[in-house]
């Protein structure tokens, strides 16, 4: 990967953070006190309650460092019919050098997305996989729900720090399908930070489809706990 296509992705995201924290104001809280270098050397960056998509106004609520760094590792799965549009498509894939395409089925296109994971990777991910409406469902009127690719993902690392980002939400911001951007609002979110290997460890005696569904009930229940 060149480091003209990193330099950029930099660019751009720390433009976003200087955009959201001069017309937003940010409200970070955490679920336990973090240790000082909570954000270095991350492997897994989970945003939960995805309700837009101009979540990447959340930039403003976490450190510089951590944006430039992951600028440099991010392996980003995106919805292929997001990426396919003309405009938010070229420009999220402008976060990150490595954001590749998935569909909404376990097929090929998850199993590159895999497989571009390496051993510095931090994987960035929102783990519900669509966005929930302003009724509280996603657009097909299904209840939300996090998806089992989480636990793919961390049992494939075995180990290292997750991130898990509560959000407020954005609805007040920007509704989906809603033109309109409001400025000047209050984002809120709420920080955990996990011990990757401590964590499936609770699960292992389990066998893996069984240990799958219980590691998305339990991501859904830290998030209904512990959302802003």
């Amino acid at each position: 990967m060149s480091w003209l296509r990193i330099g950029f992705s930099r660019g751009i995201v720390l433009s976003v953070q200087l955009f959201a924290r001069l017309f937003y104001r940010f409200e970070v809280s955490w679920v336990s006190p973090p240790p000082p270098d909570a954000w270095q050397d991350l492997r897994v960056f989970a945003l939960l309650n995805h309700t837009s998509l101009l979540e990447p106004l959340f930039f403003g609520a976490v450190p510089t460092r951590f944006l430039w760094d992951g600028a440099a590792r991010a392996v980003v799965p995106g919805a292929d019919i997001t990426l396919k549009r003309p405009v938010i498509g070229r420009f999220y894939r402008y976060f990150a050098p490595r954001t590749i395409a998935i569909s909404r089925k376990r097929d090929a296109s998850w199993d590159a997305f895999m497989a571009a994971i390496a051993n510095q990777s931090l994987v960035a991910i929102a783990p519900e996989g669509r966005m929930m409406r302003s009724d509280g469902r996603d657009k097909h009127g299904k209840p939300m729900s996090v998806r089992g690719g989480i636990a793919d993902i961390l049992e494939a690392l075995g180990e290292g720090k997750m991130m898990l980002a509560y959000s407020g939400g954005l609805h007040h911001v920007n509704r989906p399908g809603e033109a309109r951007i409001r400025l000047f609002q209050r984002l809120a979110m709420r920080f955990e930070l996990i011990d990757i290997a401590s964590y499936l460890a609770g699960f292992a005696e389990l066998d893996p489809s069984a240990r799958r569904l219980a590691i998305a009930r339990d991501l859904e229940a830290r998030l209904a706990q512990h959302k802003p």
